[in-house]
């Protein structure tokens, strides 16, 4: 098996940014430091001179404008200033909870109010709550005291979570999805 070697997936990654002798307009509008008054459209052989007698990168950064747009920086640095970028969007974002709350379709008053506060604790905090009663065996025929039982609880936390989805059954549970009330100003 002679011939090239077999790619591998680091090099099967394609380049978000066409660089060098990959851009393949003919003139393209170069931005920056090292250009006369910040902005100039050069012929593609001239602008990459200019960043190679720089020892830097041409890089294409808007290919869909007419010329297309090129900046003479360090490539791996910029690439680094991306990720980074990137990965900070990734950990400001909003990061969402959701706790589960089981019932059964017979849970009286001293379980379900333990359940409340925990569930009440859970939406202080941010999360979303799932609250479900569990039939078991034969216990699917009080399909009305499970829907009761998750109303009731829906009610207990109106001022804490508003409901996102009503009761539902699905299988041998009955759901019923809370989100925080947004805080008020």
């Amino acid at each position: 098996m002679k011939g090239k070697p077999p790619v591998t997936n680091r090099q099967r990654q394609e380049e978000p940014y066409k660089i060098n002798d990959r851009i393949r307009a003919r003139e393209v509008r170069v931005v920056g430091d090292f250009v006369e008054g910040g902005n100039a459209v050069l012929p593609l052989a001239q602008a990459i001179k200019l960043a190679e007698d720089n020892e830097l990168d041409l890089v294409e950064i808007s290919p869909n404008a007419v010329p297309p747009v090129c900046k003479i920086i360090n490539y791996a640095k910029f690439k680094y200033e991306q990720k980074k970028k990137q990965k900070e969007i990734k950990a400001n974002a909003a990061k969402t909870v959701l706790k589960e709350i089981r019932f059964g379709p017979n849970t009286d008053d001293h379980d379900f109010n333990f359940k409340l506060k925990h569930a009440i604790n859970f939406l202080k905090e941010g999360a979303k709550v799932k609250a479900y009663v569990h039939f078991v065996g034969r216990s699917i025929v009080f399909k009305e005291r499970g829907e009761m039982l998750l109303l009731k609880f829906a009610q207990e936390l109106e001022d804490y979570a508003q409901v996102e989805q009503l009761p539902k059954l699905e299988g041998k549970r009955m759901f019923l999805f809370l989100a925080p009330r947004p805080a008020k100003k």
